[in-house]
């Protein structure tokens, strides 16, 4: 796999009224068709594309865009956390976060973080233009179908998790959850997160009395199944 940050050749500078778009995501492939499709548009410019955070940064920092297309899923700090840290440096930087998760998962968590928008891998490359162009205004952009969500939260005044168990959890908690469902061993998150060994299991613990969970097997069997239901 490609890792590394670019700036995109012979990217249409000269429209001054294009948005700089800085592209985050860690499959190649995906990556490539939309700076194809979204450089045909003329209020748009890539100005640079990345396939983790640490490369996103220095994209952003050397190039300056206007607004990020963003994964969640990324190898090391996830997109939700990387939101923090560019919305740290840029509070002006609009992010649109995009992901194969369903939007009950991660779509509050990184409208809290601070982007302005997230949608579905499945949607076709006319909806992801059509989102970019409203956070681009100003709005934010999630489904119909999350919006009568949250809007049903706000008139209930309910801190509900939209029928998801680990909606409990933190950010970071879910992070490590993650990793113990892909097989992780506690060292092993360590490393990947840059935090002590006695931190993830403290982690470990939360998460566990969170959920329910009598021990840390039950815990390692259903993180080991939801993750399969989450990425299979």
């Amino acid at each position: 796999m490609n890792m590394q940050a670019s700036a995109v050749p012979n990217a249409p500078a000269a429209v001054e009224a294009g948005k700089r778009l800085l592209v985050v995501d860690d499959h190649p492939v995906f990556r490539h068709g939309i700076c194809q499709y979204l450089g045909q548009v003329s209020e748009i410019t890539i100005c640079a594309e990345a396939s983790n955070a640490q490369l996103a940064l220095e994209a952003m920092r050397k190039h300056g865009p206007d607004v990020v297309l963003m994964d969640v899923s990324l190898p090391g700090t996830n997109g939700i956390e990387l939101i923090k840290y560019m919305l740290a440096e840029q509070p002006n930087l609009i992010i649109l976060m995009i992901s194969m998760h369903d939007e009950s998962l991660y779509a509050l968590r990184a409208l809290r973080a601070g982007a302005k928008g997230y949608l579905m891998k499945q949607q076709t490359m006319e909806h992801i233009l059509d989102a970019l162009r409203k956070v681009c205004g100003g709005g934010i952009y999630v489904s119909p179908q999350f919006s009568e969500k949250l809007i049903f939260k706000s008139i209930a005044g309910s801190t509900g998790e939209f029928g998801s168990p680990v909606e409990k959890l933190s950010d970071r908690q879910l992070e490590v959850l993650q990793l113990f469902g892909r097989h992780k061993s506690t060292r092993e998150i360590s490393e990947a997160l840059h935090i002590s060994v006695k931190t993830i299991e403290t982690h470990r613990t939360h998460i566990k009395e969170k959920l329910g969970f009598k021990d840390a097997e039950e815990l390692m069997d259903f993180a080991t199944e939801w993750i399969a239901t989450q990425e299979g």
